[in-house]
């Protein structure tokens, strides 16, 4: 079903929401009575369901794992593509005046040095591009907002969170906090910035509200250091060379162990925190600290154990968990054993 209604009250409802899963949800809540959801823009009749809109918002982070670990380059990403192109069109014609795409801070990358992510960095290109999963999606969605913002109409303005928690938010980042132990690279100082989805959602009204346009990165302003995570998640680390980490990591996912591709280990063990530039000199407050945000997470994940971000049962926990403590996020003797014999 491509249209869902999901508040009642007035009927005059000038927002639209489009999108599933948690991201989509706490977006939607932030716009209350004015906002009506639907699921997708549907190829038949498309502007139908946008009638009577004058704001839309694509939500393109599903904040579900699942739904995107498996996607892998162009054919991957084409239905979000062509969505997304959908979207866009049937915004016009039923005239809405602005457009907002949520995606993520992801698509600015993360490396070693890693500079604060400000709002008018470019988003990675060329052979520095992620082509699968979380990421290559999120970034096949950016080029079509990108020529969608060189038309006069509709407004459009883009949100780039950090790292989602809340509302069931199922990500790579914070599967990191279901394994055995936390990884770390050596020699990396890794800054954690976490965002509340009530804030991103906040976040898309305010930018509506005070007329802003072209991209805004959204997080708050307090990171938390690896010592502080730790002692906060009451968890250990285990250090790995970079090279042992990311080589580890792609024959996990070549075989089909790990959802997400090797490239994305790099968002939990480097830096990419955002210096919401635009939004805080407009006045916009995260009402969720990254400290407070971090209790979320950890609570939403509490009773879970990931490996290399694959969720294993929990009649399976007590055997992996204590295989697994040399090398937490990328899995266990046994799974390793498991992955080659897959191969």
């Amino acid at each position: 079903m491509a249209g869902r209604e999901v508040r009642s009250g007035r009927s005059a409802r000038d927002v639209v929401v489009v999108g599933t899963g948690p991201v989509a949800a706490g977006v939607l809540a932030a716009w209350g009575e004015r906002a009506r959801g639907v699921d997708e823009v549907p190829a038949a009749e498309p502007a139908s369901v946008l009638a009577g809109a004058r704001v839309v918002v694509l939500v393109a982070h599903p904040g579900d794992l699942r739904s995107v670990a498996g996607r892998r380059g162009p054919e991957g990403h084409a239905a979000a593509v062509a969505h997304a192109q959908r979207t866009f069109a049937a915004a016009r014609e039923v005239r809405a005046e602005h457009v907002v795409v949520v995606t993520s801070a992801l698509v600015h990358g993360a490396h070693p040095d890693r500079p604060v992510v400000h709002d008018d960095e470019p988003v990675l290109t060329g052979a520095r591009a992620v082509p699968d999963g979380l990421v290559g999606h999120l970034l096949a969605v950016e080029a079509v907002v990108a020529r969608a913002s060189r038309r006069r109409s509709p407004r459009v303005t883009v949100v780039r969170p950090a790292a989602m928690v809340g509302r069931g938010t199922d990500t790579f980042v914070t599967r990191h906090f279901e394994a055995p132990r936390l990884l770390v690279v050596r020699g990396v100082e890794r800054p954690w910035q976490l965002v509340h989805v009530d804030d991103v959602g906040a976040a898309t009204v305010f930018a509506v509200e005070h007329g802003l346009t072209g991209a805004l990165t959204v997080g708050p302003p307090d990171t938390l250091t690896p010592e502080q995570v730790s002692a906060a998640a009451g968890m250990r680390t285990v250090a790995l060379a970079p090279a042992t980490a990311f080589g580890t990591a792609e024959r996990l996912h070549r075989v089909g162990v790990l959802p997400a591709p090797a490239a994305e280990l790099a968002y939990v063990v480097y830096p990419w925190t955002v210096a919401a530039d635009r939004l805080t000199a407009a006045g916009f407050e995260p009402r969720w600290s990254s400290a407070q945000a971090l209790d979320v997470l950890l609570e939403g994940v509490r009773g879970r154990l990931a490996l290399g971000g694959r969720r294993v049962e929990r009649r399976d926990a007590a055997a992996l968990g204590a295989a697994g403590a040399a090398v937490a996020l990328l899995g266990t003797a046994a799974i390793w054993r498991q992955a080659r014999r897959r191969g």
